[in-house]
């Protein structure tokens, strides 16, 4: 029998070991979302067993926390679906909110696409000082934290007199630098030849984008989308800064404030809050990491 050469040997071994710690770092990545998915078909009972202790009452009406008494449980006692009928059936205030998650960010994520893609294009196509200028205000304000710009965005929303209402969320989220640079990064690289070329068929600039720019683009498309939805669903700050009106806030900002109060519910609601985004990113996973890691220009 042959024996393996040394080289080999250390090389099956690192591969062997790279293998197992990327396993336990996907295990501890994951066990903070299959803690979620089992507590969530825990009943209330149970939940207020396990975690109902965390917060204490303090003076003044406080809350502080009590590292001691929780009691992480993977497997439930008891199976139960309470959680999701009060949170399906019962309430629909939970309902309502998730809606207006819905309907706040689907128009964000479909409009700041195509603004982004002309803009892209633009920055693409056309050389000059000015283009420079601009875009590298754009690189400026993608590096800002968002936190920065909530009070720009306040003001403006007021006196645009959209202050309270859903348009000063989709309109303050439309207009993102890091959709227009993803994209002007990847269009900047589809070759010339291919402008030329259609020019030379009689294409103009309309055609030119919507012929051959977009629908190369449409991996990249996608990333963005996705990128774009996986942010504003988890938006928080937004809704709080420029929506006074609870009703109006989305499911992301219940999430936020579940301690204090509803904890037998919260593991159910962030389930179904984690299940649009679950189903994009298994969708377009292969565009999402094409997008994020390809930058070699055209394919063939």
């Amino acid at each position: 029998m042959r024996t393996p050469s040394p080289h080999r040997l250390r090389k099956n071994l690192t591969r062997a070991l790279m293998f197992v710690i990327a396993a336990v770092f996907a295990i501890i990545f994951l066990l903070p979302t299959i803690l979620t998915i089992s507590n969530s078909f825990m009943t209330a009972t149970e939940i207020t067993a396990n975690y109902g202790k965390i917060f204490q009452n303090v003076s003044g009406g406080s809350k502080k926390f009590i590292s001691e008494t929780v009691n992480l449980k993977f497997i439930p006692d008891r199976v139960s679906f309470s959680q999701y009928a009060t949170v399906l059936i019962k309430s629909p205030a939970y309902l309502l909110k998730f809606w207006n998650s819905v309907i706040l960010v689907v128009p964000i994520v479909i409009f700041q696409v195509l603004v982004a893609s002309f803009a892209a294009y633009g920055f693409a196509r056309y050389k000059g000082r000015l283009r420079e200028i601009i875009f590298f205000s754009y690189i400026i304000l993608m590096l800002m934290p968002y936190q920065v710009t909530l009070v720009p965005n306040y003001l403006v929303s007021k006196w645009l007199h959209i202050l309270d209402t859903r348009w000063a969320i989709i309109l303050t989220g439309i207009f993102s630098p890091l959709s227009v640079f993803i994209l002007t990064k990847y269009m900047r690289r589809i070759p010339v030849s291919y402008v030329e070329a259609a020019k030379l068929d009689g294409a103009n600039e309309w055609q030119i984008f919507t012929k051959l720019f977009f629908p190369l683009s449409g991996g990249v498309l996608y990333s963005v989308a996705i990128l774009v939805f996986i942010d504003y669903w988890n938006m928080v700050e937004q809704p709080i800064v420029l929506l006074s009106d609870s009703e109006l806030h989305p499911l992301s900002v219940f999430l936020s404030k579940i301690n204090s109060g509803e904890v037998g519910l919260a593991f159910a609601v962030a389930t179904i809050y984690m299940i649009p985004t679950l189903l994009m990113f298994l969708h377009g996973e292969e565009h999402l990491v094409e997008g994020i890691t390809y930058s070699g220009g055209i394919k063939g």
